[in-house]
């Protein structure tokens, strides 16, 4: 793929996520807009360079494609290698994620930390959630890389994060 078509995978993403945020809808309704959306344009691993696709051995690594100038949603690919993971945390507003390489295992808890569900996600699955609810903790269980793009309703360059807190 070249640069071109990298560009157009992501101006029809920003374009569907920008149309579902201005419905201003409340945060729930509103991830599953923009789930919607990346469903619609979920783009494919060529969105990153093979440098960026491999990763790296020592954590999972972020790459932000994208930060809206009204500072109203990020969109971030994280690139995970076999056994990372994310520490358990919540998040400061919605959150969309669809898998474009590999596959993810995601564990969901309570707010007393129990753990209520978990799930593995595959290419091409889309998941979305908004605050209060949201604790998780992600992970790569499989041989291979895995890669995902998150959204989120946030300047993250501003944030420093989408995440709230961490749970220990």
């Amino acid at each position: 793929m070249n640069a071109t078509q990298t560009l157009t995978q992501l101006d029809h993403l920003v374009a569907g996520v920008r149309l579902a945020v201005g419905v201003q809808a409340t945060p729930a309704e509103t991830a599953q807009l923009v789930a919607a959306r990346l469903r619609r344009h979920l783009p494919t691993p060529d969105v990153l360079t093979a440098e960026q696709r491999a990763g790296s051995p020592e954590r999972y690594e972020s790459h932000t494609l994208h930060i809206e100038p009204d500072g109203s949603f990020s969109i971030i690919a994280v690139v995970w290698r076999p056994g990372q993971m994310t520490r358990i945390h919540d998040h400061l507003t919605w959150c969309v994620v669809g898998v474009i390489g590999g596959s993810e295992h995601e564990e969901r808890f309570d707010a007393d930390l129990h753990l209520i569900g978990e799930s593995e996600n595959a290419i091409g699955d889309v998941t979305g959630f908004a605050p209060p609810g949201d604790i998780h903790r992600v992970h790569n269980v499989s041989e291979e890389t895995a890669i995902s793009l998150h959204i989120y309703g946030t300047d993250v360059t501003r944030t420093g994060s989408s995440v709230r807190r961490f749970y220990d």
